[in-house]
């Protein structure tokens, strides 16, 4: 089974905090957690989001994510796509981590920054996309940071770039939660738009389990049945559970439930292998 969301350094984005990504272990803590969870949950293979902001000389922000890596199997980076680092330098630096192979996609975190898919800063990291053939991960939906603008994270206007930069695959992540028809939207029409299924629901084991809460995952779990439906495009929908703020376990059975059965290769493996060229 293939993780295509997760995070294992704080993402140093304003107003998120760190995740409880800072145990007082540090990296071998974080490591040695995300290891049991996966063989526990059958999976393989994770994709780890990377640092916002995080220096000149780590462009992507994956420096901390492939350091961890190194004690987890299975785990590869996705580097941060600054839309106000465009400089001729910076994109050079951020072309010679695309060209090393150390990222498996790029990722803009819509809302937590304040600025549309189609802001000119993108642009360049779109083309870098296209000549790298690696995806293009956006924050959709609700966010995690009182700080964040939500107008700027709803999937509609991903349309516009899936129009614009038809050699490019973008993924909403979260599927536009809590916008999961208008996200399914944006997959039916554009054939180079995926969902990722990360983070829907959050809390620890105990919360998915608690009798007060199921009737909040029920409703979660039709809301993306219909988005599913509408869609009609099962191979454009990949699992990610936003590890830790859910755990593997728990939100791999969740997402089972609301899947229908027949399409659960193609949602927990098949997509994600072709998407991100695993």
């Amino acid at each position: 089974m293939i993780d295509t969301h997760v995070h294992v350094v704080p993402p140093g984005l304003p107003g998120v905090g760190e995740l409880g990504l800072s145990p007082a272990g540090g990296a071998a803590e974080v490591a040695a957690r995300l290891r049991q969870e996966m063989a526990v949950a059958g999976v393989t293979t994770a994709l780890a989001m990377g640092a916002w902001n995080a220096g000149p000389d780590d462009p992507l922000g994956i420096r901390e994510t492939l350091a961890l890596a190194r004690a987890v199997p299975g785990l590869s980076a996705i580097g941060v796509a600054d839309p106000l680092r465009t400089d001729a330098d910076h994109l050079r630096r951020a072309e010679e981590v695309l060209a090393a192979g150390q990222v498996k996609a790029l990722k803009a975190y819509l809302g937590y920054l304040h600025y549309p898919p189609d802001h000119a800063g993108y642009r360049p990291y779109y083309e870098l996309a296209a000549r790298f053939k690696v995806p293009v991960v956006f924050h959709t939906g609700d966010t995690y940071s009182p700080a964040a603008k939500v107008r700027f994270a709803h999937p509609l206007p991903v349309d516009d770039v899936a129009v614009d930069h038809p050699d490019v695959r973008f993924v909403l992540a979260h599927a536009g939660n809590p916008w999961l028809t208008d996200a399914a939207e944006v997959v039916y029409k554009n054939v180079n738009v995926w969902a990722d299924l990360s983070g829907l629901v959050v809390g620890d084991a105990a919360s998915f389990a608690a009798e007060e809460r199921q009737e909040l995952l029920h409703e979660a779990a039709e809301g993306l049945r219909r988005a599913f439906r509408y869609a009609e495009r099962p191979n454009r929908f990949v699992f990610g559970s936003d590890w830790p703020l859910a755990p593997l376990t728990a939100y791999r059975d969740f997402i089972r439930s609301a899947i229908p059965e027949v399409y659960h290769t193609l949602v927990f493996e098949e997509n994600a292998r072709l998407l991100f060229r695993l």
